[in-house]
């Protein structure tokens, strides 16, 4: 970390003074990034969470085909690298007559592999919850959505709050990998300024974008949290 912050110090006062201009002139381009990033994280989050909880919930569903093919789907989001489901979905499925823009095909890639991970974490938090409520709900003659929507969910989001904020976490710097489709976000922006000006000062003030990011979901998650902690 030393020897890159030295070697970003030097190639910018032999290419380019790091000066507030210079950071003013290259802080657009990295900001335009940023909002492809923000998107990407926003549109990931608002449909993988959805399909994670849908998926933990058919796993509950007592038909073995359904577990099979739902368990399959999850074995292979897991144990494949994001990168080559990204690369998966606009290389190879053109091949089969299935065409996607960058931006969806970047979208759709992440929100199959971001469920997988929410999926479980849900599974885990459902089969935490006690049998003895489900028949409690049935006695009471909640019907099934009730049942899920007023007593399971709700006990459920709380068990699960610190892994989901742990994965959203992630998701916002693994955002990062949309650059291998040429898709302008934060990453690509950076590293075409650092190339075109032969400094890594790109790189860290991309760096810095990253960790503003990172704590304002830190203090969403903290806020969460406190907000759940009603039975502390």
């Amino acid at each position: 970390m030393v020897i890159l912050f030295i070697h970003a110090i030097i190639g910018t006062i032999t290419f380019r003074r790091c000066s507030m201009s210079y950071l003013f002139e290259i802080l657009p381009s990295l900001l335009n990034g940023a909002s492809t990033t923000v998107q990407v994280f926003a549109l990931v989050l608002l449909f993988s969470i959805p399909l994670g909880v849908l998926i933990a919930f058919a796993l509950q569903v007592h038909w073995k085909p359904l577990h099979y093919l739902i368990n399959i789907y999850i074995w292979v989001m897991r144990g494949t690298p994001l990168l080559l489901q990204l690369i998966f979905i606009y290389y190879v499925l053109p091949s089969i007559g299935i065409r996607l823009d960058r931006l969806p095909a970047a979208i759709i890639a992440f929100v199959l592999n971001y469920a997988a991970y929410f999926a479980e974490i849900f599974r885990g938090g459902i089969d935490t919850i006690p049998r003895g409520q489900y028949e409690a709900a049935k006695v009471l003659k909640f019907s099934p959505f009730d049942r899920v929507r007023y007593i399971i969910l709700p006990q459920v989001t709380k068990i699960v709050l610190p892994s989901v904020f742990n994965e959203v976490m992630s998701l916002v710097k693994d955002t990062s990998l949309v650059y291998a489709l040429g898709i302008s976000d934060l990453i690509l922006a950076s590293r075409t300024a650092a190339n075109r000006d032969a400094s890594l000062v790109p790189m860290f003030l991309a760096g810095a974008i990253y960790l503003i990011l990172i704590g304002i979901v830190t203090i969403i998650s903290k806020k969460v949290e406190k907000k759940y902690s009603y039975y502390r």
